[in-house]
């Protein structure tokens, strides 16, 4: 009887002790911004990845991000916005180019592929027109898209975003204006993740409560 009374005891303090290794530190798993920003999913709660398509990293993480918006809950709505470091414009401008040319689920994992798989560069006008055409759409249409006003807004857009949400490297992970993590941050892909469904859970909540926990640590 005792040795029974003290296995659970052990099993208990196992899991205070999983429950204590899972909550989250600011500064740690995350940052909390001092100035949230504002989001576009409405009563849903918005998470906004930052990328880049030379970015390898970005490249590794696209399966387990895939799979992770499949199964996201359905109060959360995924977005993504590209990276505007000057080397990497021409790339954030396609990805707006194709997204306006609604070929945005047909031509972004190709993308990726084309960089890292195919060792492609990329990364002019002419060779993305290229790509488009390979991918079944008209390279003139995608020229127009490209130069066209609204991309240009969009990019523009993208990039005073990243300084407001004060982006330094990519991936990294907006949740509902208020928190950024990445991979680099918590130490793992797979850690992101679970990272990401505590700041949903801890924005849900904010958004019930109209109280702000964050900034000391979300549990």
């Amino acid at each position: 009887m005792k040795r029974f009374s003290s296995s659970l005891m052990f099993l208990a303090l196992s899991f205070a002790s999983l429950g204590a290794s899972l909550a989250l530190e600011n500064g740690r798993d995350y940052v909390a911004l001092a100035t949230p920003q504002p989001v576009e999913t409405g009563k849903k709660i918005e998470v906004r990845e930052f990328f880049w398509y030379g970015c390898p990293h970005c490249y590794a993480l696209e399966p387990a991000i895939n799979n992770w918006v499949k199964h996201k809950p359905a109060n959360v709505e995924f977005v993504r916005t590209p990276a505007t470091s000057p080397s990497w414009l021409v790339q954030a401008q396609a990805y707006y180019a194709f997204a306006a040319l609604g070929a945005t689920e047909r031509t972004h994992a190709a993308l990726f592929r084309a960089i890292h798989e195919q060792n492609r560069p990329l990364n002019t006008e002419p060779a993305l027109a290229d790509f488009a055409k390979e991918q079944g759409i008209d390279p003139a249409k995608f020229r127009e898209a490209f130069n066209s006003f609204g991309v240009r807004t969009n990019l523009e857009r993208a990039k005073r975003m990243a300084e407001a949400y004060q982006v330094t490297s990519v991936p990294t992970f907006a949740v509902d204006g208020k928190y950024l993590t990445s991979p680099s941050m918590v130490g793992s892909e797979e850690g992101v993740l679970k990272v990401l469904d505590q700041l949903v859970q801890q924005a849900a909540k904010e958004r019930t409560t109209g109280k702000s926990t964050g900034k000391s640590g979300a549990k």
